[in-house]
């Protein structure tokens, strides 16, 4: 009978080693033995590897990127500290905490879903708008020059404007809640709506492509607490558009005038006409071919003159003066 070799284990016995090798060269641990951390035995595999901590390190960064600034902040800090204190309830002897943990958190993700709506429904409209554009869809070559015209008209007479463009999110719910026009979009339409005296005029105007979908609509106005205090109704609601849809808004103020232009739930105030029309085609991805503005006329000997061609003159205001100037007696 021969003996088996020292150090050896007889034929058909299992290795003592925890760690044997099976017919396909797979590392197989034994029972109540602790696996080893997988090692990277590829280059294909490190690339894999180094591509997962990629994305998720991107994801964080755009959840951080797209909650700055906003009143989801907060509210994502406060998610901290109570999961923080739920953890320490699951490794304490806490009874009652630990049963009200067990029962609410299967709720917790409704929860979340309607307290962070907005921000959800931003990032995933802005993704499927990135998508879209990628995909190489085609936007037709309509001009916004008459919104340009307009918002220049309003600045120089200081008339209080708001007007939207539609992009890929629909509009219909605020469409819905003005009055609905369908007419096709022209400097004087504008000029006309946003007439003080206009019905109107109280309200955004809302574009859809080349047509005024609606006028005298209403907007939810931004809660953004970090917005300026000098910023009104008019402006807080072109922001609020802009957080809830990708849609564009020019904002004229009336007090002083100043073109403001709303995108994404950020503002850029005071542009002058040419700004305006640079940043519209760029975010319409068009080219804009400038237009030839009127020349403002000096204020002076020809100011009654200049009112009286405005297409923002109050007709009642100006039936009253040239009923004066009839009734004055000549000399």
């Amino acid at each position: 009978m021969i003996e088996p070799v020292q150090g050896r284990a007889p034929q058909g016995s299992l290795p003592t080693n925890p760690l044997h090798y099976n017919g396909h060269s797979e590392i197989r641990t034994a029972a109540g033995a602790t696996p080893r951390m997988p090692v990277i035995t590829s280059w294909t595999q490190a690339a894999w590897i180094a591509l997962d901590i990629l994305l998720v390190a991107l994801i964080i960064y755009q959840v951080l990127i797209i909650i700055r600034g906003t009143r989801a902040a907060p509210m994502l800090v406060g998610l901290v500290v109570v999961s923080v204190l739920f953890y320490l309830a699951r490794i304490g002897e806490l009874t009652t905490l630990n049963w009200v943990v067990g029962h609410v958190l299967p709720y917790l993700v409704f929860a979340l879903i309607v307290v962070f709506q907005s921000e959800i429904r931003h990032v995933l409209a802005d993704l499927g708008r990135r998508l879209t554009f990628l995909g190489g869809s085609s936007r037709e070559s309509d001009s916004y020059d008459d919104i340009v015209l307009a918002a220049n008209l309003f600045s120089q007479h200081q008339t209080g404007a708001l007007i939207v463009i539609e992009r890929e999110i629909g509009l219909r719910t605020h469409i819905e809640s003005g009055v609905p026009l369908d007419a096709r979009l022209s400097y004087d339409l504008l000029a006309t709506i946003f007439r003080p005296s206009a019905p109107l005029h109280d309200g955004a105007v809302i574009v859809q492509k080349d047509r005024i979908a609606a006028a005298a609509c209403f907007l939810p106005l931004s809660m953004n607490p970090l917005l300026s205090t000098q910023l009104g109704t008019r402006h807080r609601a072109g922001i609020g558009i802009t957080e809830e849809t990708d849609a564009i808004a020019v904002v004229c103020s009336e007090e002083t005038g100043a073109i403001s232009l709303a995108i994404g739930g950020k503002i850029e105030r005071d542009l002058t006409v040419e700004q305006l029309r640079e940043r519209l085609g760029s975010e319409l991805r068009r080219y804009m071919a400038p237009v030839t503005l009127p020349t403002p006329i000096a204020r002076g000997d020809d100011e009654s003159d200049e009112l009286l061609d405005s297409p923002l003159r109050d007709p009642a205001s100006q039936r009253k003066s040239e009923s004066g100037a009839e009734s004055e007696p000549q000399r």
